[in-house]
């Protein structure tokens, strides 16, 4: 969803996060929208949605985030839920390797319910619990140019690098979408 409206924002993106169960999508939508963290962990029950507005390059661009339930019994929800979507936060914990190894399934039901020209940033949550860490940011950063992802490491309950994730997927948005809006100009 990349719409240019004449209202309180010049460009909506819809952006989706996934991942599985307990990786930290609803504390990081939380930070970044509110500036809040939950210390009690309660799975989200089918879809949670919280907006943003953001100046990228000049535009003021209203983020649609929306976060999914990582639990296979609700997934019937998420296939539907990535019509329309620009962006996409994969995210998963650094403290758990089976979350990292599940990525690769995540990607493919990407592949099978997205638009093929969706941006994609990959997300190793908690980075505070580093001392616990399964997955080394090194793997994470492989994995991301082997399937030609954005990579970073964040912090919900530090406010590491969540904004500036959001932001980079945003500009990476903004810039793909402005890049065909000059092409169209042109004709």
């Amino acid at each position: 969803m990349a719409y240019k409206v004449d209202s309180d924002y010049d460009y909506l993106f819809k952006i989706v996060l996934i991942g599985d169960s307990g990786v930290g999508k609803s504390n990081i939508l939380s930070r970044f929208t509110r500036n809040e963290f939950c210390l009690d962990f309660k799975s989200t029950i089918g879809v949670e949605l919280a907006t943003r507005t953001l100046q990228v390059e000049g535009k003021r661009i209203k983020a649609h985030i929306w976060d999914t339930a990582g639990i296979e019994r609700h997934r019937a929800i998420t296939s539907a839920y990535y019509r329309g979507a620009i962006g996409v936060l994969l995210i998963y914990d650094i403290t758990k390797a089976q979350s990292f190894e599940n990525v690769h399934r995540w990607l493919r039901e990407l592949m099978d319910h997205a638009d093929s020209n969706i941006v994609i940033m990959l997300a190793g949550n908690k980075a505070d619990l580093s001392h616990n860490r399964a997955v080394k940011e090194s793997d994470g950063q492989r994995l991301a140019e082997q399937e030609g992802l954005v990579f970073l490491e964040t912090s919900a309950l530090e406010a590491f690098n969540v904004e500036k994730a959001f932001q980079m997927i945003l500009v990476n948005i903004y810039k793909i979408v402005s890049k065909k809006a000059k092409k169209r100009k042109h004709w």
